[in-house]
């Protein structure tokens, strides 16, 4: 499809049916968001005796499953059409609470079913379809699928505070669970989050490993293996240039954040992220709200700033290796700004945003937690290289929410992806068009469907990034 049919077909979404498309999926036990977080609305009980702590306690089931295709304008000796399933789910038992204590584990699967996956020697080629298996133990075994205990921790609540000890999922301004494949992204560590201010919360994070999507195994929190990439952080935002022989296998990722509605109609972010001798990052974040003739209007901006503490005498600022065009290649000092306007009337929301990076170094994230999300960012791009400039147009309808189907929702976005052609490590120019639509099906099924097609500038110098993307997924809870 020709990128002028795709916008057309963008704009002719965005008029008819006008985030990802809004409807939430609410069964007895649990709410499924549109960003596919899940809060537990059946509560842990609070008992008065050990025994009852287990025979009290609570299982969550989750059948899923999560197909995708790739298909690149032009394929190449690095990039190749690729494909991919994950079925499976996860069964999550929460405990009853005694005197506080209480503890969560939980079990996820993915298994690739053999009528739709690449060959063993072809699982480099995949792209969005990757964190359906772990492409480490499908090398180095053969065998497909991954079964992993994806949560495990130990939890004590005071008063407004609660304590998490082991692994587990850590939604912060930095850190996500990002559960949109097969199995959420969680780390190793402890976290403290009070809420003893008024519409106010506190976040503490002491992580000392990180869990990707797709591995069976904890890794450090933001060493790469060139040696072996996909054993350490392989996630596609990692900065390559450090590496387990530079700065070690033992990182910490040490967080903490204030987030507060105190004031009426505003929301203020802050927080911090350090890594001891590697960098810092702080953050800002503020929206207001109006209300005018029923149409919320609600401005916002994001302020992110990465300081260098490496002091490195090798060439650290491009996220890839290729240096070609940072004015100062061994520094990871670097800023971000992003502001968004969003518009919402019953069921119809638009966002109209924009982000730009500083000509630096690249923002690190490989978190989950990407650094233009809910701004700029559109589905599967990495638009937070030195010198990019994006800009973005949103709009959603509700159509259950608006009475007319129940259950479904439809979004589509569009992003204008403008890099710096300077330097010869960041992509070419891109157009990205995505379309969600996302249908409940009862209190316990959703369906989802989500399409992206980008299309470069052509530029000479640089290769064709052009492709299309088709994912397919769905949820059962019991």
């Amino acid at each position: 499809m020709h990128m002028t049919n795709k916008i057309t077909l963008a704009l002719s979404a965005t008029v008819l049916f006008a985030s990802s498309a809004h409807a939430t999926l609410q069964s007895e036990k649990v709410t499924l968001n549109s960003n596919m977080t899940l809060e537990y609305t059946q509560k842990q009980q609070e008992v008065e005796n050990l025994n009852e702590l287990f025979s009290e306690g609570e299982f969550f089931g989750r059948l899923r499953t999560n197909s995708f295709k790739w298909d690149w304008n032009q394929e190449s000796a690095t990039r190749k059409d690729n494909y991919a399933m994950g079925i499976g789910g996860s069964i999550i038992y929460k405990s009853a609470i005694y005197k506080g204590v209480s503890f969560t584990s939980g079990l996820y699967t993915s298994q690739n079913p053999s009528f739709y996956r690449m060959d063993t020697e072809d699982v480099g080629y995949l792209k969005a379809g990757k964190d359906t298996l772990s492409r480490y133990d499908t090398k180095q075994t053969g065998n497909f699928g991954m079964s992993v205990l994806g949560e495990a921790y130990i939890q004590y609540d005071y008063s407004n505070i609660s304590l998490k000890l082991g692994r587990q999922l850590v939604e912060s301004l930095f850190t996500k669970s990002n559960d949109t494949k097969m199995i959420p992204n969680t780390f190793d560590g402890v976290t403290a989050v009070s809420t003893q201010l008024s519409q106010t919360k506190f976040t503490f994070a002491y992580l000392a490993k990180q869990k990707l999507r797709d591995h069976t195994s904890a890794h450090d929190v933001i060493a790469y293996n060139p040696e072996n990439p996909w054993s350490e952080n392989d996630d596609s935002a990692v900065n390559r240039n450090l590496t387990v022989q530079r700065v070690g296998s033992d990182n910490k990722l040490i967080i903490a954040t204030m987030q507060t509605k105190y004031l009426q109609n505003h929301k203020i972010s802050f927080g911090m992220l350090y890594i001891p001798s590697i960098l810092s990052e702080l953050v800002a974040e503020a929206s207001h709200t109006f209300t005018y003739n029923n149409i919320k209007i609600i401005p916002a901006v994001k302020y992110l700033k990465q300081f260098d503490n490496l002091d490195a005498t090798y060439e650290v600022a491009n996220l890839k290796g290729n240096q070609d065009g940072y004015s100062d290649p061994t520094s990871l000092d670097s800023s971000m700004i992003a502001l968004k306007l969003d518009l919402k009337y019953k069921a119809l929301s638009s966002r109209l945003g924009y982000s730009s990076i500083a000509d630096k170094a690249d923002i690190v994230a490989p978190w989950r937690d990407t650094p233009t999300g809910g701004y700029t960012r559109a589905m599967g791009q990495y638009n937070w290289y030195a010198n990019t400039k994006t800009y973005m147009l949103q709009v959603a309808y509700d159509l259950s929410k608006a009475q007319l189907v129940d259950g479904l929702s439809i979004m589509a976005r569009y992003a204008i992806q403008d890099f710096d052609d300077n330097k010869a490590g960041v992509q070419a120019d891109t157009n990205i068009l995505n379309i969600d639509i996302r249908q409940n099906i009862g209190k316990n099924l959703e369906a989802k469907v989500r399409l992206g097609f980008v299309s470069d500038e052509d530029e000479a110098d640089k290769s064709d990034v052009s492709y299309n993307e088709y994912r397919v997924e769905l949820n059962y809870f019991f």
